[in-house]
């Protein structure tokens, strides 16, 4: 002990030495970066006190941490959609965590627990809300905290990732389970993992956020369709030459022909189309093709080889195709002049502009040909039904016109293809649902909803039956909305189980149907099912009131049939709880809706247990439920449960003016045994507290070492001292040397790392406050820093002894009163060490070396006998 006094006294002049060696050469100047380095490592108090010192504020050291420091919890963010639905650009795609978050966003917010010891431990819960651990055997009181905060830090973990994700409010206001609401708007994501990690509950985790993507709702969230065939454009339009030409191709001045003979002769000609509309065969002459069919000129140029050449046959096929120039005109993305093969058709065309723009019309594209209408394209009939007879091949000068969109009706809901759809010769109701694909198997059809606008200018809404003709044949009118509703999600003869089960989920409900129909043996229950308290929710369909009883499944299962084999009704919810796990995460639903329901003729029913029971905590209140149903809900009582005396805190309201309690007395023995007049009927808000026996607490124990009879570990009762528990270890042995035993403690360990912790933390801001302010005035300011950095560290990994002065000998005198005995407490170490025979001389002494104990000999014999002290020795040191 006194060898690490002598060491922390050391670190600290040494450190406080390095801070006058700054404080001498004290000067405003800028810090340099490794400086700032320093600077950002310190912990946030620390940096705000420095800066507060220099007169800048602790919004300096927020921006120099922000620029700086490494964020240690992870961020993740989901790039949002932009105003069409389309994605954002490239810059913001690199940098997502720069955009500012607005209201409505929704953000996926998933925590992870700092790291345990891995042990467990229940807890109690007193009637003002504080939790008391109980903790497994040889558990210090170190832990004890840890795990008392583990175990609150895992249930509010639970009860923020089961609600997930959270919409902020319109003003951009966050609010988690249990927490203050958090305003977060115009923040960015990785400041709003910074935000989050500032709160005092939510400090101790590793936070990771994700920014989901704005759900657009309603009318919104379709799109037109159709529109979508154009996205996927190619970047350039080459017309295809390896594709053979029909044999209604028209020819025209620009198509190259290819004539092969073979036969009497062999010969191959190249026969281009010139602007006459011939083609020159060498010994045949010109021959007239233009305006032709490729395939009636290709019979015609075979039968006039066979007639004028005779034993001659011929094959005639196109090799180069001609251009055509076109017009794009109307709502294409980018109407103008395009050239294309000969064999496009409208579609090709449209996909070299860009397609057609949302306010373009799908289904009256008109191709016009010498000033005329030669065809119009309903591209519903192409996208739907695959149809393309009105999908004509272009000539050189046609015009394709596309014109604005007409009359639209939007269809969401449960349609097989929800969307915005133009109406061409559709107008009535089952038309347009036609369109969507039809109804989605979960569809209401009775239930099909109308917006529109009326004639007033008033936005109305009408009802549907399209399983009628007169709903069917209902006409539409331009800018109708149609909502095809589902069915209910909630299955109305069903019961679901839920809990501490292999197969949760739900299940047909029959009448008559028990509670052994569903749980039919032990084996549906996971190990460790709380078999004596399952809770069945039941909703009133008509007035949705939440009602709520609980049932013994063992007993049931004893005797199905049986008052206790309860009945089910519809809608019943089965909630079977483990022995181990709490209980609130699963109750919390239930709870807040019987919370909901309360008012002040009405107080929501409601009851806690704390002490010890096995799973304290509060439990819905059920219609004549008593002392023994609370316990029961409770998992029953612990071992360390005191069966006289109990409390029951009853809370009154007094004329709707005033609050009061009431404190009984319970015997809870007399409850087990069955004592109608002590099981009390419960009260909304009763709150029972189960004591705990009297001098129950866990089975301390001590190490004994070194020169002990029977050295080890021993049990100790409360109140023993270390005289006591000596003795019951056989007392010292003959080598053993009294005056220099050791005892430690785990309690003086903790206080002492808690003072080096101040002192390492205090002294840490010093040098960083004269580094920040003084290191440039001299050129070994960097190393001066780097030394007092390293006192600093020397210092934080000084480890704490925990040593309590005693006198052995004193205490373990015959006749000793007690005045000097230490009262033990569970961890104390006590070692004895060995008597040793060697007095040891060292320093300024002629021959260092270590003699063997003599009686009697005092001091400077010893030093004698080592030759004496040099020249340069201090006798009086």
């Amino acid at each position: 002990m006194k060898s690490s006094r002598i060491a922390l006294s050391y670190v600290v002049l040494a450190a406080a030495a390095t801070a006058m060696f700054f404080a001498v050469q004290l000067h405003a100047q800028t810090p340099t970066a490794e400086q700032l380095r320093v600077f950002q490592s310190l912990p946030k108090d620390q940096r705000d006190a420095i800066l507060n010192q220099m007169g800048v504020g602790s919004s300096g050291a927020a921006a120099v941490g922000r620029s700086g420091a490494t964020i240690p919890n992870q961020v993740v963010v989901q790039q949002p959609a932009g105003p069409a639905g389309q994605a954002e650009s490239s810059d913001d795609a690199r940098e997502p965590r720069d955009r500012p978050i607005i209201g409505g966003e929704q953000l996926l917010i998933e925590l992870a627990l700092p790291s345990s010891a891995g042990l467990q431990a229940m807890y109690d819960v007193t009637p003002d809300g504080r939790r008391i651990a109980r903790l497994p055997e040889g558990v210090g009181r170190e832990e004890e905290r840890s795990l008392q905060d583990q175990r609150y830090l895992t249930e509010l973990r639970e009860r923020i990732l089961r609600r997930n994700p959270y919409a902020l409010t319109k003003l951009g206001v966050l609010q988690l389970p249990g927490l203050e609401p958090i305003p977060l708007a115009g923040l960015t994501a990785r400041e709003v993992q910074e935000r989050l990690a500032l709160d005092p509950m939510l400090r101790d985790f590793s936070i990771a956020v994700t920014v989901l993507r704005l759900q657009r709702q309603g009318r919104d969230a379709l799109k037109p369709f159709g529109y979508d065939i154009f996205k996927s454009r190619p970047t350039a339009f080459v017309p295809g030459t390896d594709i053979p030409a029909p044999d209604d191709y028209r020819l025209g001045p620009g198509d190259v022909m290819n004539l092969q003979l073979y036969g009497q002769q062999a010969q191959t000609y190249t026969l281009p189309v010139g602007r006459d509309g011939l083609v020159n065969i060498p010994s045949l002459g010109p021959v007239s093709v233009g305006g032709m069919n490729f395939g009636a000129a290709r019979d015609s140029l075979q039968a006039r080889v066979k007639r004028q050449m005779i034993g001659t046959e011929a094959s005639v096929t196109l090799s180069e195709l001609r251009s055509a120039r076109v017009l794009i005109l109307g709502d294409a993305e980018h109407p103008g002049s395009y050239v294309v093969s000969s064999l496009s058709n409208v579609t090709n065309a449209l996909f070299v502009s860009g397609g057609v723009k949302p306010i373009g019309s799908l289904r009256r594209i008109e191709v016009k040909r010498d000033g005329r209408l030669m065809r119009t394209l309903d591209l519903y009939d192409v996208l739907l039904r695959g149809d393309t007879a009105d999908d004509v091949r272009l000539q050189t000068g046609d015009a394709v016109f596309v014109p604005p969109v007409g009359p639209t009706v939007a269809v969401e809901g449960s349609v097989k293809r929800p969307a915005i759809y133009e109406l061409l010769k559709e107008r009535l109701a089952s038309d347009v649902v036609a369109l969507a694909g039809g109804l989605a198997a979960d569809a209401d059809s009775r239930r099909v909803t109308v917006e529109r606008i009326g004639d007033d200018r008033v936005r109305l809404a009408l009802t549907l039956d399209l399983g009628t003709a007169e709903g069917k044949a209902f006409a539409l009118r331009d800018g109708d909305i149609v909502r095809v509703d589902p069915i209910r999600p909630v299955l109305d003869d069903s019961v679901r189980v839920d809990g501490w089960v292999h197969r949760p989920g739900t299940y047909a409900w029959r009448a008559g149907m028990r509670l052994t129909d569903v749980v039919a043996s032990i084996d549906e229950l996971k190990p460790r099912a709380d078999l004596h308290y399952v809770l069945v929710r039941r909703e009133d369909p008509v007035a949705r009131k939440v009602t709520v009883f609980s049932a013994d499944v063992s007993a049931a299962l004893a005797q199905p049939g049986s008052s206790a084999d309860i009945g089910l009704s519809p809608r019943d919810q089965i909630i079977v709880f483990d022995l181990t796990s709490p209980r609130s995460v699963m109750l919390e639903p239930v709870l807040e809706d019987l919370a909901r329901q309360s008012g002040p003729s009405a107080p929501a029913a409601l009851v806690s247990v704390g002490g010890r029971v096995n799973a304290p905590g509060r439990y819905p209140l059920e219609p004549g439920m008593k002392i023994s149903g609370l316990i029961r809900a409770g998992g029953g009582l612990s071992d360390a449960a005191f069966l006289g005396a109990a409390e029951l805190t009853r809370y009154v309201v007094t004329s709707g003016e005033r609050r009061r309690a009431e404190l009984r007395e319970v015997d809870l023995g007399a409850v087990a045994a069955g004592d109608v007049s002590q099981d009390i009927v419960l009260q909304p808000y009763d709150v029972l507290t189960v004591k705990e026996v009297p001098e129950w607490s866990r089975v301390e124990q001590v190490d004994l070492a070194g020169e002990v009879r029977f050295p080890g570990k021993y049990q100790i009762r409360r109140g023993e001292t270390l005289r006591s528990v000596i003795e019951r270890a056989g007392g010292l042995t003959p080598l053993a040397f009294p005056e220099g035993a050791a005892l430690t403690r785990e309690e003086l360990k903790t206080r002492e790392r808690e003072q080096l912790d101040k002192l390492a933390s205090r002294l840490q801001s010093e040098i960083a406050v004269l580094s920040l302010q003084g290191a440039q005035t001299s050129p070994n300011a960097t190393q001066s820093l780097a030394a007092g950095q390293g006192l600093l560290e020397q210092l934080r990994q000084t480890r704490p002894v925990g040593r309590l002065v005693i006198d052995l000998p004193r205490i373990l005198a015959p006749g000793n009163a007690g005045e000097a005995d230490v009262l033990l407490r569970g961890g104390d170490r006590l070692v004895v060490p060995r008597l040793t025979q060697e007095v040891s001389v060292l320093g300024e002494v002629q021959n260092p070396t270590s003699h063997l104990f003599k009686v009697g000999a005092v001091r400077d014999d010893y030093i004698g006998l080592s030759g004496g002290t040099t020249p340069r020795a201090d006798r009086g040191a």
